[in-house]
């Protein structure tokens, strides 16, 4: 005798989304104490259930992505050249033209142009663009130094 099928109430359906944000999909089917199995199998048949995961995941990327590029704009180097890295297909060695005495205002020129770039796709695409609010408020002397 086949085992009965094990269906997530409305509610539960509700939370995978949020669930979806902070764990896998393995975590989310020992967090309703069900096997990881029978989790998949309920996102392959219920196609509410995986929108609603594949949406919750999608959020928190975008959200951490949001701060990544605000973070980028501000002038954090380092969240620069991972945002870069990852979006942009930029590499840690630099193309054999390349000069080795590039002047950093000129690397800034470049980085900053790519970033409004960047800024205005997403834009485009109806992402909203919360940090040109820090560029607004930036008095333009501390621009320059950056």
């Amino acid at each position: 005798m086949a085992r009965p099928q094990i269906l997530l109430t409305e509610e539960q359906c509700r939370e995978v989304e949020t669930l979806a944000a902070l764990l896998n999909q393995d975590q989310i089917a020992d967090y309703f104490g069900i096997a990881r199995n029978t989790f998949r199998a309920i996102c392959e048949r219920d196609e509410e259930v995986l929108e609603r995961y594949k949406r919750g995941k999608a959020k928190a990327i975008a959200h951490v992505a949001n701060g990544l590029l605000q973070e980028a704009r501000a002038g954090d180097t380092t969240s620069a050249i991972f945002y870069l890295k990852t979006q942009a297909g930029w590499r840690e060695t630099a193309p054999p033209e390349a000069s080795a005495t590039t002047e950093p205002s000129n690397a800034r020129d470049a980085l900053s142009k790519l970033l409004d770039k960047i800024a205005a796709q997403r834009q485009r695409i109806g992402m909203a663009e919360p940090c040109a609010q820090i560029a607004a408020d930036t008095p333009e002397s501390e621009a320059h130094e950056r």
